[in-house]
């Protein structure tokens, strides 16, 4: 392993990324009110039919998800930390994200041809 890659979502932008999320159920699709709404409120864009909020998208359930997380996932990063491996990548939205990440990867893939 060269390099560990972490994406870097503070806890208020996952919140606030759950909070404002609806879905449709049957198909699993996601809608975001904030960053990738349906083009009409409460209406999934393929099928027409009305899009639901999880009841389990509390900030209860967050804070114990992330919990876990952090128990869970700690001692792995602290692993990479300690051995100079560890790429942490901010993302402050979905889109910000996709595109640092990309990034990184696509300077990683260039680097191993050469």
């Amino acid at each position: 392993i060269n390099a560990e890659y972490m994406g870097k979502v503070s806890e208020d932008v996952l919140w606030e990324r759950v909070k404002d999320r609806w879905v449709h159920l049957p198909s699993g699709r996601m809608y975001n009110t904030v960053y990738s709404p349906p083009k009409n409120p409460g209406v999934d864009d393929v099928t027409g039919e009305p899009l639901v909020q999880r009841s389990d998208d509390t900030l209860e359930t967050i804070r114990k998800r992330l919990d876990q997380f952090y128990k869970n996932t700690s001692p792995i990063i602290d692993y990479y930390e300690k051995k100079n491996l560890l790429v942490p990548i901010d993302s402050p939205t979905s889109k910000v994200g996709y595109v640092k990440i990309k990034d990184v990867m696509d300077k990683y893939i260039a680097k191993t041809k050469n």
